[in-house]
Parts: C-alpha cells; structure tokens; sequence
C-alpha cells in the first residue's frame, strides 16, 4: 500500500509536470506569434489525405511507398528530411500479408530480425540492428510502452494505420531506448468519412476471428468523429492441445473545433486466456541437431500440462493527443497515456534431454505493470538571415513501475516422440519478488535547419534525470535507490538534390536506464551507445518508390545476456559493436506491380571480454545477413479484374547458439505466397506463410533454449466494408 500511494504522488506529480508545462509552453508560442510579424516563418507542411494523416499530421501510406513521418524527428518531416534509416508498414501492406502479430508484420523490413523464439502467442520477439528491441525498443503513438521481466504489453496489427521502425539510437528525442532502434505503432483513429469494416477470417491450426471497425461523426456539426475497432479471436496453435481466446476493443474519440485545434481520446482493453502455444525454449540437441535416442523433437510438441497450464492477460491504456496551432504555425502539443497490464502465468518448459526424455521444469509468475508517459512539445518556423529553421522544445516524463514475484519448481520428463500427460508438477519456489519503479523526466531540443537550396542539418540535444527505487522482499539488503543523469544527442548533415537523391551523415547517441537485475539482486550498469550512420535516400520520379541504404557501426555499453551461471538472470555482457550495411525498397512500379525487398548484412563483435563470452566472438541469436524480396500484382481489367497474386521469399542466415560460438544455428529460406479476390466492397484472401514447410530453427539464446520457425500456416479471410 505504501509503494502505490508513492506511484500515486509520483503520477499526480507528472499530471502537474504536464499541464505546467503547457502553461509555459503556451505562451511562449503566443510570443513567437507576436514576434512573427517580423519575422519571416517558415510554413510547416501539414498534408491531409487519410485516417493516419488527419492524426499526426503526415501524408498517409500510398500503396506500399511512406512519404512522410513524424517518428523520424516528432514533427512532421518527409522520409528524406530524417538522417537515419527509416522504414514504414502501411495498412496495405499489413492487410496484404495477413500477419496476426507485430512481428509477423516485420518479416520485410531490413535491419529487423522477427519472430525469434518461432510461433510464441504471448510476445512479439524483435531484434534491430542486432540488438533485442522488444523490452526496450517498441512505442506505441510515439509514447514508450517499455517492457522488463515478463511485464510485455501486446498489441495486434488490426488496431494499427501503420508501423514505423527507426534504425539506430533516438534517444535524443526519445529518451531511454535501444541503440539499435525502435519500433512505433501508430493507432488507427476517427476519420472523416464514415466507416463500416468486418472482417473474419480462419487459419489452418483452427484459429478463427472476428474484426469490426466503425467510425463517423457524432452529430451534425461535423466537430467529434468517432472510432470503435475490435476483435474477438480464438482456437488452435502450432502446438498440440495448445488453444486461446483473446477479445480486445478499442474506442477513440476525436474533437476538432476548428482547422487548428484537435484533441483525440485513445482507449484499449485487451484480455488474453490461453494454454501455452510456443515451439521455443528447446535444447540445441534435439531441434539443431538430432539428440541421441530421439532424433528431432517434433516442432508440435506441447510439452506443457494441459490441464494445469494457465496464462491469464489483462491490458488497459487510455490517453490523449492534443494539438494547437497558432495562426502563424506555431504549434503546442500534449501526448499523455496510462498503460496497465496484469498477467498471471504458471506452466512447464523444456529443460534438455536425457536418455531420450525431455527434461521440464515448472515456472510461474505473477506480474502487474503500470506504465504513465506525457510529452509536451512546441514547434516553430523561423529564419535567421539565409538559415531557414524547424524548431521543436520538448519536455516529457514517464513513471514505469513494475510488482512482480516469479518462482520456479520441478516436474517430471516427458516422451517428446510420445508424450503422456497427467502429472503434477512440484511445488513452486520463489525466487524473485521485488517491486521497481523507475521515473524520468527529459528536456530536449531539436533544430533543422535548411539553407543553400538542399542542404539539411539537424541538431539534437536532450538531458534526461532518472530515479529508480528497488525494493526486493526476499533479500531487503538488495533494496536499493539510486538517481543518475545523462546527456545525449544527434547530429546530421544531408543535401536533397533536385533528382530525388538525398546522400547523409550522422552521429546519435544513446541512452537506456536498466531496470533488469542480476542474480545477486542488484541493477545491472544503465546502457549507453553511439552510431555513426552513412547512407543514401532515393525517391526517382520515373515511379512512385522510396529506395534506401547506410552503412552504420554501432557500439552498445553495459549490455546484458543471460548469466550463463544462472540462466533465469541477466548479466552484464560489456561492449558490443554492430557494424554493417542495409538497404531497402519500396515501389509501386506500375498501378499492377508493387515490390518490397530489402537485404542486411551484420558483422557483430564482442569487445571487451566477459565471464560469459571472450571478445572477438559473435552474441547470440544475431544472423549475418537477412534479405526479403515481395512481389504483387493485381490484374488490370478483363476476366481477371480484381484478382491479386502475391509471392514473397525471406532469408535468415545462420547465427550462433552458445557464446563461445561453437554451436552454430543453420540458415533458412523461406517463401510466402498470397491470392486476394475483390469486387464492389467484397474481399477474399488467402495467404500462405512458409508455403514449404521448411522446418528450421529461428535461433537459440543458449544451448537449452532454441526455438521451432513457425511452419506453413494458411489463412483465409474476408472482408466487406460500407
């Protein structure tokens, strides 16, 4: 009670850091306003066209091609303005590939390693640049949804207008997060034009949904639209007698009195009940290589309990985006959100092989979450002689706080070639109980200056104050405080020439305060990181495309790995460095074809020498090279017409399984194909992933801990709006 009456002050606090902050804000932009008739300001390009641009101020997705983020540089900017890597996934994109995670919706995107730990239903696994991004890499409407332990928070593609993912470090902007980039999801929300949207759709394990999405204006003024997206899924997985039920909805409410105030309402609920579903956290020998006795495990073992198995899920968030733009372009915003999540876990997992049985242990948690962030910016035009500027003042907060108690217990091995079920587990014994709250406050600024007829530098600068509490209730002498600061920074220099080609340099750094301990109860060293980043943007204007490539070599401080002494902790690994090449693109060549491909290579290196892993060696789970090509064609008129073909072929090439890299993960290919059919406001699709059923391992982050690629699935929807 003591610790969330403490959270409690500490939100109050941040809603007073707010508002203050608006009132400050506020009328600073009045002055500039006053100040602006003499001053010559620039207009900030703000293009309406859509449900995603009406909401943060960008051009929306025009088949497979983004011309314009705010991620990049939390103003509206296009892709070429943004000196770092910068892909976007589109509706169109999402809708033609039929993913039913976040990850299965990256399978394209280069720089991106996905769906690491195979068909796991209870965390979206990703990897940028090299670095695991899902704990610290993933924000949701440009606010963090920063995850630790098994404190995830889940979101579903269909709730989504886009997906933006930023190569390389941001924390200048963003504060804490991971140096090798960030993914952003962007919610749908009300849009001007009345909506009507079902879609339903089953997929070869049994799996079957219902989606609904609606949205129009309330009342005859034309001033609040609304939005109420849901979906309702449930059935078979992969996995033998694994099943869930899921149910989530998701309310918004815009209000626009005027062409230059806007204030959204975002809500969700989510809740998720399943019986497990992964074909991760196996051994090495028996998924990589065949294990004595037993050859390969079967990639549909269920090798929990079904009786005893439980997952229990339950996500609430709820803010708000509010916008002013004074008549002269300058603008206020406030972006705020309370995010919540309570899970319940208890269930068994691999734990290697002996004499032809599967070894299992029995884990469970009890974990409960809350996550409050607020970001209040102003941004502005302004010229200082031939230097023509975008200016944006940030001030933001986050109160993340995590109550969480995991325990471990034996169990009995199992047949893995013929499983009997029915025992009962051991008892659990606790080994962690702590609850941890971590609050940063940042101040940042960013400066982009145009000047020269194409040439574009960006300033960065940001100081972030953090202060973490740690209480352990097993050992109370590990409880602990502590407060650290730290400055980081961007700077760029681009030149966009007339033809479409923009050419870049920069150099970011990074910064991400831990809240992960190690097994003698203490946090382990706060990450930090630099880039520098070399590339090319290229938007031709023989045809509608955006074609990317950078080099990039990044070096990541205090990073962490499983402790290879107790492998339920982490440990600090040191020093790592991401160097290598990406390139990227995406085309709607001709109103048939479209094309997405893209290709990366990574040559990662362990610094300085740990306990765990000797410098010179390559970290886990990291393939070399990546690459992804995607082609669909719609049929242009005769008996044909509305009929869509699509093929696509994915790469991972072989990574390691064991730090001191003397196990290594083979390389795989894969091909996916899809069929969609549409006339008037009726559509049907099929989609196949792995059409081949290749059977391979995703990677392994250890030797007792690989995990099944996800085998041919077949989905078949349709969809009718009006």
């Amino acid at each position: 009670m003591m610790q969330k009456s403490k959270n409690e002050q500490r939100v109050r606090c941040a809603l007073a850091c707010g508002a203050a902050a608006i009132a400050l804000l506020a009328p600073l932009a009045a002055v500039a306003q006053s100040a602006g008739e003499a001053t010559r300001l620039e207009e900030i390009r703000v293009e309406q066209g859509g449900a995603a641009s009406a909401a943060t101020g960008v051009e929306p997705v025009q088949g497979l091609v983004a011309k314009s983020t705010r991620t990049g540089s939390k103003s509206a900017a296009t892709l070429r303005e943004i000196p770092q890597s910068v892909t976007v996934v589109g509706r169109e994109e999402i809708d033609a590939q039929s993913p039913q995670k976040i990850d299965e919706a990256l399978r394209y995107v280069a720089g991106v390693n996905p769906s690491t730990y195979g068909t796991d239903s209870d965390t979206d696994w990703l990897f940028i640049r090299g670095f695991q991004a899902d704990q610290t890499g993933v924000f949701l409407d440009g606010l963090s949804l920063h995850q630790s332990g098994f404190g995830t928070f889940l979101v579903d593609p269909f709730f989504l207008e886009r997906i933006e993912v930023i190569k390389g470090p941001s924390s200048a902007l963003y504060g804490g997060a991971n140096p090798g980039g960030f993914v952003n999801y962007i919610s749908k929300r009300p849009t001007d034009e009345p909506l009507r949207y079902v879609e339903t759709g089953i997929n070869s394990f049994g799996n079957a949904y219902l989606g609904l999405d609606f949205g129009d204006r309330l009342g005859s003024d034309d001033v609040v639209n609304y939005r109420l997206t849901g979906k309702i899924s449930g059935g078979g997985w992969e996995t033998d007698k694994a099943k869930d039920f899921r149910g989530t909805i998701a309310p918004s409410l815009t209000w626009k009195p005027d062409e230059g105030t806007s204030f959204t309402i975002l809500s969700s609920y989510q809740h998720i009940d399943l019986t497990h579903t992964s074909t991760g956290f196996l051994p090495y020998v028996g998924t990589v290589v065949d294990a004595p006795g037993v050859g390969r495990i079967p990639r549909d073992l269920f090798y929990g309990e079904p009786d005893f198995d439980t997952y229990d899920r339950q996500q609430a968030m709820i803010g708000y985006e509010f916008e002013h733009t004074f008549d002269n372009n300058w603008t206020v915003r406030q972006n705020l959100r309370y995010a919540s999540v309570s899970l319940e876990e208890d269930g068994l997992y691999g734990n290697g092989i002996t004499a032809g049985m599967l070894n299992r242990f029995r884990f469970g948690h009890d974990t409960d979450v809350g996550l409050f962030a607020v970001d209040n910016q102003l941004e502005g035009g302004f010229s200082t002689g031939a230097l023509d500027h975008d200016l944006l003042l940030g001030l933001d907060y986050r109160n993340y706080n995590i109550d969480q108690t995991q325990a471990a217990g034996g169990a009995a091995s199992i047949n893995p070639l013929n499983p009997v079920y029915g025992t009962i587990p051991g008892a659990l014994g606790t080994y962690l109980d702590q609850d941890l709250s971590k609050s940063q406050l940042g101040l940042y600024a960013q400066d982009q200056i145009k000047f020269g007829g194409g040439w574009i530098a960006t300033f960065n600068g940001r100081y972030d104050f953090v202060s973490t509490d740690l209480e352990d209730h097993i050992t109370a002498a590990n409880s602990v405080e502590g407060d650290e600061g730290k400055f980081t920074g961007r700077a760029a220099l681009a030149y966009e020439f007339a033809n479409g080609l923009t050419p870049y340099v920069s150099y970011s750094t990074s910064f991400n305060p831990t809240t992960t301990t190690g097994a003698d109860g203490k946090l382990l060293k706060s990450e930090t990181g630099e880039q520098w980043e070399a590339g090319v943007k290229y938007q031709p204007g023989f045809m509608d495309a955006i074609i990317t490539a950078a080099y990039f070599d990044i070096t990541r401080q205090n990073a962490a790995a499983p402790d290879p002494s107790n492998p339920l902790f982490q440990a600090a690994l040191g020093k790592v460095r991401s160097r290598g090449f990406e390139t990227s693109v995406q085309a709607n060549v001709t109103p048939a074809l479209k094309v997405i491909g893209a290709l990366t290579y990574l040559d990662m290196e362990v610094l300085s020498e740990t306990d765990s892993t000797p410098a010179g060696n390559t970290p886990i789970q990291v393939p070399d090279l990546t690459a992804s090509l995607w082609l669909d064609y719609a049929f242009q008129g005769g008996a044909l017409e509305g009929l869509s073909v699509a093929a696509g072929v994915r790469h991972i090439g072989k990574s390691w399984a064991d730090q001191a890299n003397t196990l290594e993960v083979p390389s795989a290919t894969l091909v996916d194909a899809a069929i969609r059919f549409e006339k008037d406001n009726w559509a049907i699709a099929l989609n196949a992933s792995n059409l081949f059923d290749k059977e391979y391992v995703a990677s392994c982050k250890g030797a007792g801990s690989c995990g099944y690629g996800a085998g041919r699935t077949f989905m078949l929807k349709a969809s009718t709006s009006w």
